[in-house]
């Protein structure tokens, strides 16, 4: 099954990452520590300045450590916490980033533990809490391996300084009051709040309607969404012509978080703009706001595209 979010959203270097794992051989910042576990930041060394490192000192380490640079009072992180950082990324053995989020001026979103990220991520976060500046030193086994990464050689050490911002408890489905399902020219979607996906009926021998259909199945009392938001969701996403579903979080049991601003189809950014935090909602987008007469993967040219959405949180 194709996975539609790098098809949605601008490609994050960090999307692309390995699954995660347990939290085994991270090591916290202690006088047992390697003296050089982890190369120095130079400048911007405050929570919320964009940092600079020296470059790593003799061989890397073997294991994952974690230094936490300045603790934060928020809530420790858990395994499927949705969470909001910024930060920045280089190999060990140089002083030029690969990445970092601080010059984009857009935080990274994340669910800890779903295997979004690379492992290092995973089991070096876990237990940091929100407003902390923490170091990452990542062996190549617990980030992009033999095979690298973009400007990442294969079996690179990396280090990491992150800070992070936000945390949000994630909901294991939308709830809220069942709105009448009585337009027989729509698909009809199951109101479960069980964390498993809805069932979604489309219609037989109906034309799809032309313009954005965005309905609310479960309507709750949470926040309106703005565009300025990025928002946790669990969807499925089928074809209007023969019901095949093309994409699901369900399947994969792993949650999507969307930063509204970068999402490239129109019709999902605008069927979400304005509805509410907690809501299950039917998005029938028409293709000139889908992906128009060009094919994806399993989607045909000039598709229109069915989706139940569950919006479960705002970052």
């Amino acid at each position: 099954m194709r996975r539609l979010a790098g098809l949605l959203v601008v490609p994050l270097l960090l999307l692309t990452a390995a699954c995660g794992g347990d939290d085994k051989g991270s090591d916290s910042a202690s006088a047992s520590a390697s003296k050089n576990a982890f190369p120095a930041i130079t400048a911007g060394a405050k929570f919320g300045e964009k940092p600079t490192l020296s470059k790593g000192e003799g061989d890397p380490p073997k294991d994952l450590k974690t230094r936490v640079v300045s603790e934060g009072k928020g809530a420790a992180l858990k395994n499927g916490d949705a969470i909001q950082v910024n930060y920045l990324g280089q190999a060990w053995d140089s002083t030029k980033p690969f990445d970092n989020s601080f010059d984009r001026k857009q935080p990274f979103d994340l669910t800890l533990g779903a295997g979004m990220v690379i492992k290092g991520w995973d089991q070096g976060l876990l237990g940091k809490k929100v407003g902390s500046r923490v170091q990452l030193v990542i062996p190549p086994d617990l980030g992009y391996g033999a095979q690298g990464q973009g400007d990442i050689k294969p079996n690179a050490t990396l280090v990491f300084v992150v800070d992070i911002l936000k945390a949000t408890h994630i909901p294991a489905s939308a709830e809220g009051t069942a709105v009448a399902q009585d337009n027989s020219e729509l698909p009809t979607v199951g109101t479960n709040t069980d964390g498993k996906a809805p069932t979604v009926k489309i219609p037989e021998k109906t034309d799809p309607p032309t313009k954005l259909v965005s309905n609310y199945i479960l309507e709750s009392k949470g926040e309106v969404i703005k565009e300025t938001d990025s928002v946790v969701v669990n969807y499925v996403g089928l074809l209007w012509k023969d019901g095949k579903t093309f994409d699901s979080t369900y399947a994969t049991g792993k949650t999507q978080t969307f930063p509204l601003a970068q999402v490239t189809l129109k019709g999902l950014k605008n069927g979400l703009i304005g509805k509410k935090i907690g809501s299950r909602v039917l998005l029938v987008i028409p293709p000139d706001q889908a992906f128009g007469d060009k094919a994806q993967q399993s989607i045909p040219a000039k598709s229109t595209l069915v989706f139940a959405v569950d919006l479960l949180a705002k970052m």
